[in-house]
């Protein structure tokens, strides 16, 4: 992650604490189901079809092909603004998080749910580089994966300190996990218009990094 810069790592790092929060906040909403990590709902889907759960299995499929769809969004956001616009992607993901709160606040908590579904998706588009996934910032088995192989690196007399920024990955999702659980439980689903808040800043604030970047370019 070293050629993101500590601009991009914190970027990074901050997405994966939203991911985590949002996936809290859908975790308890669906009842055991996940909006971002897609490994968990993979298991649901087949334990669901062996046990005979069809609702559950279908559940399952149905975030899982929601989510794909999110990542179909967030690439064609990527390619169509310039995958160096990251704002463009931040935006779209913004906005169906509005749109996820806005749902969720007049009771339709189903389509609610499917939009944050789709935000999440959008999301891994940030890092999108010639077509492929530079970060994955709502799921973590790879960034650990990284994180031990740079450690292991580090041991054999390697770049000393490159597993970093995978940790913070991890520890941003975890910490956001962990404040996602605690405002649902004081707020509810209201705490999407916090997720909301936090992505329009993000966007602004990477759209104005790029204004200068194409200034000084």
């Amino acid at each position: 992650m070293r050629e993101y810069g500590h601009r991009g790592v914190l970027l990074a790092a901050s997405l994966s604490a939203l991911a985590g929060f949002v996936d809290a906040v859908g975790f308890m909403t669906l009842g055991g189901f996940f909006v971002s990590f897609m490994s968990g709902n993979l298991t649901r889907l087949g334990v669901g079809a062996a046990t005979g759960r069809w609702d559950q299995a279908a559940l399952a499929a149905g975030l899982i092909g929601l989510f794909v769809l999110g990542v179909i969004a967030g690439a064609l956001a990527a390619r169509r603004a310039g995958e160096g616009r990251r704002s463009a992607v931040l935006a779209v993901e913004a906005a169906l998080l509005l749109a996820a709160a806005g749902l969720c606040a007049v009771g339709w908590n189903g389509p609610g749910m499917a939009a944050v579904v789709l935000a999440m998706g959008v999301e891994n588009a940030v890092f999108q580089r010639q077509g492929d996934v530079g970060v994955g910032l709502t799921y973590m088995t790879g960034t650990l994966v990284r994180m031990g192989q740079r450690l292991a690196t580090a041991l054999c007399g390697g770049p000393r300190w490159e597993w970093v920024p995978f940790l913070l990955l991890w520890v941003g999702l975890t910490a956001g996990g962990a404040l996602g659980a605690a405002a649902f439980l004081l707020w509810g689903l209201l705490t999407l218009w916090f997720a909301c808040a936090v992505v329009v800043f993000l966007a602004i604030a990477v759209r104005l990094a790029e204004n200068r970047a194409e200034r000084a370019g």
